[in-house]
């Protein structure tokens, strides 16, 4: 049986093409031994090359700890600037009762990011909050007010260091 197709025959940006005939028999093997190289290529090659995908993937990715790393170095200088002059190393200089360890946090209903997040943001007994829209402003800070960005980091630094019985942390931005 013959077919006719169209191949491009010209070179450039003209637009030429002619037709052939074929015959269908002629290219029906070379299709398939086309398919039965490409048949064993994959069963050669696509297994090693998976397994070696799949043992390197760790290597291609930044480990987790990377960006814990990161957050942790903002927040340990945010907290120097805001909260260092009470809370020095987790304690309270203030208030001894109200530490920023986590025994203590536990006893004062203070277990999650979100209710440190609150009571930085609002303050709440002799701690004056920080937050920028805090009020009444007797309870709040009379120094610079901090975005809510800056007291989610401080958050979550508190409680990642609260939970780690607030070991050192080098500061490399200082």
């Amino acid at each position: 049986m013959q077919i006719l197709y169209v191949t491009p025959t010209c070179k450039g940006g003209s637009f030429c093409m002619s037709l052939k005939k074929a015959n269908v028999k002629e290219r029906e093997p070379v299709a398939q031994t086309q398919q039965q190289q490409v048949k064993f290529l994959k069963g050669l090659v696509l297994p090693p090359l998976l397994t070696a995908l799949v043992a390197l993937s760790p290597l291609s990715t930044p480990p987790v700890s990377l960006g814990g790393t990161i957050d942790a170095q903002k927040g340990n200088t945010l907290f120097g600037h805001a909260c260092i002059g009470c809370h020095v190393g987790g304690g309270n200089i203030i208030q001894p009762g109200a530490t920023l360890f986590l025994k203590d946090l536990q006893r004062n209903g203070v277990e999650t990011e979100e209710e440190i997040y609150r009571i930085t943001y609002y303050g709440k007994g002799r701690m004056p909050g920080f937050g920028e829209k805090c009020t009444p402003r007797g309870q709040c800070t009379f120094g610079v007010r901090l975005r809510e960005d800056e007291i989610k980091l401080l958050a979550e630094f508190v409680k990642s260091q609260a939970d780690q019985g607030w070991p050192d942390i080098e500061n490399s931005e200082e």
